[in-house]
C-alpha cells in the first residue's frame, strides 16, 4: 500500500488553499458602556431622561421596516423552530432562488444576547432616573439570507435589542467561485470547495487576494440595502459598527486522482497520528509555546478519531482553537484549521488581522501534512543506517555514533519526536526532562553535562541545529526522519518480537507465539543433533 508521502506527491491532481467560513462580529464602540447608552438617549436623541421605554419606539420601528420591506420584495419571513437546523432551511429556499443577487427569505429566532437592563431610582427632589447594567437577554435576531454578487450565499444577523449586535457569515470558497464565474475560468464544485478548476494557479492566487476590504464591502453594501436598527441620522452621528473576526476558518484541499487513494490516505494515517492532541505534542501544529497558565480546551487535550458511516476524520484541539482532517464527499483530502478565539495564536480580532490568521491557518495545516508525510516516510538507507552506529569524525571532531538499541539512543530519539521541542525549539534542561522520564530515572541523574553530550553528537551529525545565538534547538527535517525510523522500528517491531520471544504478552498475535515456538524446538533439535550441551 502506498504511504502518505507517495499518495501526496502523485495522486493529487488539485491543491488549494483557501479561507472557508468566516464569521464576522459587529459591534457598536458608542454603545457597549453604560455611560454610552444614557449619552445617546440623552445627548443624541435629546430626551430629558434615559428611559427604557425608549428602546420600543426603535425596536418597533425596525421590526415594522423589516415587514414592510418583505412584503415590497416578496420575501418569505420563517419563524426558525426550537432546535431546527437553519442551514437544512436555508437549502431549501436557496435551491428556489434564482436572481443573480437579492434575499433569498427572512428568519427569526430568540437567541441570547448581551444587552442592558434598567434600574430605576429617585433622586433627593423625587425625580426619576434610571441606571443601566450589561447582562445577559433573550431577544429576537433576525436572519437576512441573501445571494451577493460577490460573495455568493451569505447571511446577515441583526439583533433587534441594543447595543444591536451584528453577525456575518461568509464563505471564502464561494466568493472565489464568483470571482472565476467573473473572469470566465471554468470549474467543477465539491460542495464549496473545488473539484477541478481550468486554471489552478489562477484560482489560487484569487483565493489569496481575498482580504479585509472585501468583508467591509460586503457589509457596506447590505446595511444600507437592508432595514436596519439605527436610522441614516445616527450612523452620520458616528453609531457604526466595527468588525471583528468572530471566527475564521482556513482550509487546505488536496483532490484525488482516485477516490481509493482518499481511504488508503486515512488507513496509512490514523494509527501514526492518535497522539496528536496530546499536551506535550500538540504545539508542533500550534505555534505558541504551551505553559502552566495555558488553558486545556473544554473537554482536554485529545485526538478524537470520528466515524461518521464508513469516513473517517481526525480532530485535535488546542484551546479554542480545532483542527480537522477528514475526506471530503469521497474525492478530497480536507485539512481545516478553525480559529474561533484569534487570541489563542497572539493575534486581536480586528478584521485588519485577517491576513495574519490567514497566514497562521497554513502555517497549522502544512504543518501537520509535513509531520504526517515523515511519519510515513520515515526510511533509511543501508548506509545512512551504518553511519549512524559508528563514530565518525566532523570539522576534525569525533563525533560518537547513534547505536540503534541502545536505550539512551532510543530514549533520546523518542524525545526528538515529541511535538513540544519542534515549534520554538528546546532547550537542554527541556529536553533533558524528557529523557530522564523515557529513561525511568529521576530528572537530577540525569546532568545538563550528559545532555550536552547528546545535544554535540546530535547537532555534528546534523539532526538538530542552533536557533541564532540562543541555547536552543530545533529538530530539522533529516532528524525527524531519523528519529521516527529509530522509534516505529523499535515500538512496532522489536518489542513485539521481543515480547513473542518470552511468550508472554497476551497481545501478540498467536500465530507469531506459534512461530516462534516452533522456531526454538528447531534451534534446540539443532543443538541436540550437534551435540551442544549447555555451560556449566
Amino acid at each position: 500500500m502506498p504511504n502518505v508521502a507517495h499518495l501526496l506527491r502523485d495522486h493529487v491532481s488539485l491543491s488549494i488553499a483557501c479561507i472557508d467560513r468566516i464569521y464576522v462580529n459587529g459591534w457598536m464602540p458608542k454603545l457597549q458602556t453604560s455611560g454610552g447608552l444614557v449619552w445617546f438617549l440623552t445627548k443624541h436623541l435629546g430626551k430629558p431622561i434615559a428611559s427604557p421605554a425608549l428602546f420600543g419606539p426603535i425596536h418597533d420601528r425596525f421590526v415594522n421596516d423589516i415587514h414592510a420591506f418583505a412584503a415590497d420584495h416578496h420575501v418569505p419571513e420563517v419563524d426558525f423552530a426550537r432546535g431546527e437546523r437553519k442551514d437544512d432551511v436555508a437549502a431549501g429556499y436557496r435551491s428556489k432562488f434564482t436572481d443573480p443577487e437579492g434575499v433569498v427569505f427572512i428568519g427569526v429566532a430568540q437567541e441570547k444576547a448581551w444587552s442592558f437592563k434598567a434600574h430605576k431610582g429617585h433622586g433627593d427632589n423625587g425625580v426619576v432616573s434610571f441606571d443601566f447594567s450589561r447582562q445577559w437577554a433573550f431577544v429576537n435576531h433576525y436572519y437576512f439570507y441573501v445571494q451577493d454578487a460577490e460573495w455568493g450565499p451569505a447571511f446577515v444577523k441583526v439583533g433587534s435589542y441594543l447595543p444591536y449586535p451584528v453577525r456575518l457569515c461568509l464563505n471564502g470558497h464561494e466568493w472565489a467561485k464568483q470571482q472565476l464565474r467573473r473572469e470566465g475560468i471554468g470549474f467543477e464544485s465539491l460542495d464549496n470547495g473545488f473539484l477541478s478548476c481550468e486554471d489552478p494557479v489562477r484560482l489560487q492566487a484569487i483565493c489569496d487576494r481575498l482580504g479585509p476590504s472585501d468583508v467591509q464591502d460586503f457589509f457596506n453594501r447590505w446595511c444600507l440595502r437592508l432595514p436596519w436598527p439605527l436610522t441614516v441620522e445616527d450612523r452620520q452621528a458616528g453609531y457604526l459598527h466595527k468588525l471583528s473576526l468572530w471566527q475564521i476558518e482556513m482550509s487546505l484541499t488536496e483532490v484525488f486522482d482516485r477516490p481509493v487513494h482518499g481511504r488508503e490516505f486515512f488507513d496509512q494515517l490514523i494509527r501514526d497520528n492518535l497522539d496528536l492532541g496530546r499536551p506535550d505534542r500538540v504545539s508542533l501544529l500550534f505555534p505558541t509555546r504551551l505553559t502552566k497558565r495555558t488553558p486545556p480546551p473544554t473537554f482536554g487535550y485529545r485526538t478524537r478519531i470520528i466515524t461518521d458511516g464508513v469516513q473517517p476524520s481526525l480532530h485535535v484541539d488546542y484551546k479554542s482553537t480545532h483542527v480537522k482532517q477528514y475526506f471530503k464527499e469521497g474525492h478530497a483530502l480536507r485539512t481545516e484549521t478553525t480559529i474561533n478565539d484569534p487570541k489563542d495564536l497572539g493575534v486581536n480580532k480586528a478584521i485588519e488581522h485577517m491576513p495574519r490568521l490567514r497566514s497562521l491557518g497554513q502555517e497549522i495545516n502544512r504543518k501537520l501534512l509535513e509531520v504526517e508525510r515523515i511519519s510515513q516516510d520515515c526510511h533509511l538507507s543501508q548506509d545512512e543506517l551504518e553511519t549512524l552506529q559508528r563514530p565518525v569524525v566532523v570539522d576534525d571532531q569525533r563525533v560518537p555514533a547513534l547505536r540503534f538499541g541502545d536505550m539512551r539512543v532510543m530514549a533520546l530519539m523518542a524525545a526528538l519526536c515529541l511535538f513540544l521541542n519542534l515549534p520554538d525549539g528546546f532547550s537542554n534542561r527541556g529536553l533533558r526532562r524528557h529523557l530522564a522520564a523515557l529513561l525511568g530515572v529521576e530528572p537530577n541523574t540525569y546532568t545538563p553535562g550528559r545532555m550536552t553530550y547528546d545535544l554535540r553528537r546530535l547537532r555534528l551529525r546534523g539532526l538538530i541545529e542552533r536557533i541564532g545565538r540562543t541555547n536552543r534547538y530545533r529538530v530539522v527535517p533529516l532528524g525527524l526522519r531519523i528519529a521516527y525510523f529509530y522509534t516505529k522500528v523499535f515500538r512496532r517491531i522489536l518489542r513485539p518480537g521481543w515480547a513473542a520471544l518470552i511468550d508472554r504478552d497476551d497481545s501478540v498475535p498467536r500465530p507469531l507465539r506459534a512461530a516462534f515456538r516452533e522456531v526454538d524446538r528447531e534451534i534446540a533439535r539443532l543443538c541436540e543433533a550437534a551435540v551442544l550441551r549447555m555451560a556449566a
